[in-house]
């Protein structure tokens, strides 16, 4: 993939490295859990941090905040409507979720995600820091549209409603234990995010970790990537319409943006309310 076409969501850490002093060039480290300061560890020199929710939620409702409030919040990381937006976190999908609220469904014309993350960029023995920079200087930031382009997602009744129709493809791209109904959120620890266990009936498994290559965390090429989609019959010639989902929905937006980023499809969407609302909605059907 050609680095310097505008168009490419997907950047390098040779890329990345050159561009550390561009002051069009903001770099943002998500963080993936208001706990766990990954950041303070060690980050990519002048990379500001944000926690995934306070970053890409409203601050009120379980919904997406609109063009005007995120750009409200860009502008304060010093990022207007001329920069060059690169996202990348501990855990690749919360940066790639972050690509699809701020360029998707809010507009900002440029942003971009590492390719590898802080995995690649550590194992190459790339520079650290571990203070915090100093705090970026606001911009004034002009919104890029009036209201959020919600295109891309579908929610629950339409889902529902939708199960069953030939040509109509369900994703879910959890860990084997979540999808076989073991349990709700990965790991041995508490066990929470919604009121039942199990996946959507009729979903079709694609492991979220399966798209990447797991010695450098970099996704793999197009022709590896649409050999997963065949494999659970999702490629534009084997289904209509393919929705993606997970627990909350960063994962959801992983397979989304392999589908559309990168192989140029554009059948797929994203049900960003995820396990968390199907599995809690009274009535929902649960297979397991």
């Amino acid at each position: 993939m050609d680095e310097e076409i505008n168009e490419s969501p997907l950047v390098s850490t040779e890329w990345l490295a050159d561009r550390l002093d561009d002051p069009a060039v903001v770099i943002v480290h998500v963080l993936y859990e208001a706990d766990i300061d990954d950041y303070s560890e060690g980050h990519i020199p002048g990379a500001h941090k944000k926690y995934w929710k306070e970053f890409l939620w409203d601050d009120m409702i379980r919904e997406f905040p609109k063009p005007a409030e995120m750009s409200s919040r860009l502008g304060a990381l010093g990022v207007d409507e001329n920069s060059t937006l690169v996202l990348y976190s501990g855990r690749n999908q919360y940066a790639i979720y972050g690509y699809w609220v701020t360029k998707i469904l809010c507009g900002h014309p440029d942003v971009r995600v590492l390719d590898g993350h802080l995995k690649k960029w550590t194992l190459e023995g790339r520079a650290l820091q571990s203070d915090t920079p100093a705090a970026a200087k606001p911009r004034i930031y002009t919104p890029q549209r009036e209201l959020r382009d919600d295109s891309s997602r579908i929610g629950s009744i339409e889902l529902r409603d939708a199960l069953g129709q030939p040509g109509h493809v369900v994703l879910d791209g959890r860990y084997h234990s979540e999808y076989n109904g073991e349990r709700v959120k990965p790991g041995t620890g508490f066990d929470f995010g919604a009121e039942r266990w199990g996946r959507i009936p009729g979903a079709r498994h694609l492991f979220f970790r399966d798209l990447f290559d797991d010695k450098d965390d970099t996704l793999l090429p197009p022709d590896g990537l649409e050999a997963l989609y065949r494999g659970v019959g999702a490629a534009p010639d084997q289904a209509d319409a393919v929705v993606s989902y997970c627990r909350c929905g960063h994962r959801a937006s992983l397979l989304w943006f392999a589908a559309t980023q990168l192989l140029g499809w554009d059948h797929i969407r994203v049900y960003d309310g995820s396990w968390t609302e199907w599995g809690s909605s009274v009535g929902f059907p649960v297979e397991r």
